[in-house]
């Protein structure tokens, strides 16, 4: 199929592409910003998506980078998941993250596919905002009346639908560290290697004398928006970090989930399904690695 018929845009600063979405949103015209564009440009071919002008920032200088900001790591909106997933530093400092990125598709998917249009896309089956909410990154909007900060707990709406208002760009993602003695996992499950996932979970978790301390659990591609599951979470809490205690646990994050989607690849209880198996996957790994 061919995309339905639109005005392109390629301009080379941030402030121009913002000045260019504050003009659009003006006029009511419905402007889309265009990044790497794995996820954009099938949803335009198949006409899932009619913006009536794309705005991309492929020639947009100063998004591509990846640099220490003390103990956080900044990772600029531009920079592609390729270049993420073979950095030492996000490797050294972001494993969560760094083991998320090498989920994503395939290696030609990465090579395109930008760390903040990911993140802007929303997708609920993709790794990204689970990540982003059990780690409470922050990201950087920039729009016509300055920048501003937006936690993740804030970041994510609904199905491919954030706080970034229409005449805004993500312009950078910033990374905290994981806290000292903190173990982490993140597992998913697709048909086949590189599809979308039908359901996954994202784990951190803190051991103190054994017991279970800090607890985070997310889940996505379950629902319209990757979501933290705190009955779960709580369950653990003060808890010895053994398997009775992740089994109980990974049922509870099963049961307390939200109208799971159902579809034809997977129905609701499939979906709750997978919840359950991946939580208490992700708490044994995790556990093992905070020890």
């Amino acid at each position: 199929m061919k995309p339905a018929p639109f005005d392109y845009h390629a301009p080379r600063t941030l402030e121009a592409a913002i000045a260019l979405l504050a003009r659009f949103e003006l006029e009511g015209v419905e402007a889309r910003v265009l990044a790497g564009g794995q996820s954009l440009m099938p949803m335009l071919a198949m006409r899932v998506a009619r913006p009536q002008v794309l705005v991309d920032l492929g020639k947009v200088e100063g998004l591509d980078y990846i640099r220490a900001d003390g103990d956080a790591l900044l990772i600029g909106a531009m920079t592609t998941k390729t270049a993420a997933a073979e950095s030492a530093l996000v490797a050294a400092q972001q494993p969560l993250f760094h083991a998320a990125t090498r989920l994503v598709g395939h290696r030609q998917i990465r090579n395109r596919g930008s760390v903040g249009g990911s993140f802007a896309h929303a997708d609920p089956a993709s790794e990204y905002p689970a990540v982003a909410l059990v780690q409470d990154l922050q990201f950087r909007a920039r729009g016509p009346s300055g920048e501003r900060w937006i936690p993740a707990a804030q970041f994510f709406v609904s199905y491919m639908t954030t706080r970034l208002d229409p005449a805004e760009i993500l312009a950078e993602v910033r990374l905290p560290p994981l806290p000292p003695g903190t173990g982490w996992a993140i597992q998913e499950f697709a048909r086949r290697s590189g599809d979308l996932a039908l359901a996954g979970i994202a784990a951190t978790l803190r051991r103190e004398r054994g017991q279970c301390t800090d607890v985070r659990i997310c889940a996505f591609g379950v629902n319209a928006t990757a979501v933290r599951l705190p009955a779960a979470e709580q369950a653990l809490l003060g808890r010895p970090a053994d398997g009775e205690h992740f089994s109980r646990a990974a049922a509870i994050a099963g049961e307390s989930l939200e109208e799971p989607m159902s579809c034809i690849h997977a129905s609701a209880d499939y979906r709750r399904q997978l919840v359950r198996v991946l939580t208490g996957r992700c708490l044994e790994e995790a556990a093992t690695r905070a020890a």
